[in-house]
């Protein structure tokens, strides 16, 4: 299941494949036109409580992680159901807007995705 994770603020590439928006709010200084979407997977998101306590902070990233998938295990299937029909047609790119590349929910998503596949 090719799913790429990447920025929002990085620049669109040719193998991008389908772009989609994972974060329940629009991007700080990214118009619509120059995010070069797909589409827009709100719903798929933490919640803003936990992205509330979360508040990127490191010492918190387990914790996180494992609220998400909870999360992510309670949540209706069908908008998951729909990414992972679209990245086994193809590459998929989880696109969001945290500036830590390493510890953000699109990571946790994508392995999830990719885990139950």
């Amino acid at each position: 299941m090719p799913i790429r994770i990447k920025r929002i603020y990085d620049a669109p590439a040719k193998d991008d494949g389908r772009r989609v928006l994972v974060d329940r709010i629009w991007p700080r200084g990214v118009s619509k036109a120059d995010a070069a979407l797909d589409d827009w997977c709100k719903s798929v998101a933490p919640s803003t409580d936990l992205r509330q306590w979360f508040g990127h902070e490191r010492a918190r990233w387990s914790a996180f992680c494992e609220h998400y998938r909870d999360e992510l295990d309670a949540a209706p299937p069908e908008p998951l159901d729909q990414l992972r029909a679209i990245a086994s047609q193809g590459r998929l790119t989880l696109l969001y807007a945290a500036k830590d590349t390493e510890c953000n929910h699109a990571i946790v998503l994508g392995e999830y995705l990719e885990r139950d596949a």
